[in-house]
């Protein structure tokens, strides 16, 4: 009796490997490949955020102004002075599944606060990506945004605030 155990075991292996070994056609590698490998998350990094510089107004409406995110400059509007400073777009990389179609989405507004109250917003972000954007072979999407500033009520300060970017395979 205990020699038959080994005998069974042996016979269930053989049986079940029998399909193949009668010329049943065997999947392609590539083919269980795609089945087994699990699509790679996208991730994003912010490696710089928008930055405006120094901005003031001239009187007690309100101002504005624009990043342009393919050259990072500053276009003034309205009621706004550059008082100069570091003024550059923003920039982002995206990484995930090779030659992969991503639908990238900013924010309609954002807004900005100071330490003492005062409050400026962010709205009309544009990037410099094509219609449809694109991982490259490596996995790896790199685009640059912009937006336009506008702030009301000649409040000083060092406004800061977080742009939500969403990120989604097609």
């Amino acid at each position: 009796m205990t020699s038959a155990g080994p005998i069974l075991v042996a016979a269930i292996a053989l049986l079940s490997a029998a399909p193949a070994a009668a010329g049943d056609p065997v999947p392609e590698a590539s083919a269980i490949d795609t089945i087994e490998r699990p699509e790679r998350p996208l991730t994003i990094d912010i490696e710089s955020g928008i930055q405006f510089g120094r901005m003031a107004l001239r009187g007690s409406g309100s101002g504005r102004a624009q990043i342009d995110p393919l050259t990072g400059r500053t276009r003034i509007e309205d009621n706004m002075i550059n008082l100069g400073g570091a003024t550059y777009q923003g920039r982002a990389r995206v990484t995930g599944e090779p030659l992969r179609p991503v639908r990238i989405e900013l924010p309609t507004t954002v807004l900005l606060r100071s330490s003492d109250g005062g409050e400026a917003q962010l709205s009309d972000f544009v990037t410099d990506l094509p219609p449809v954007a694109m991982l490259d072979a490596n996995g790896v999407l790199e685009f640059a945004f912009g937006a336009r500033l506008t702030s009301g009520g000649a409040r000083a300060g060092d406004f800061r605030g977080r742009i939500r970017i969403t990120v989604d395979y097609y």
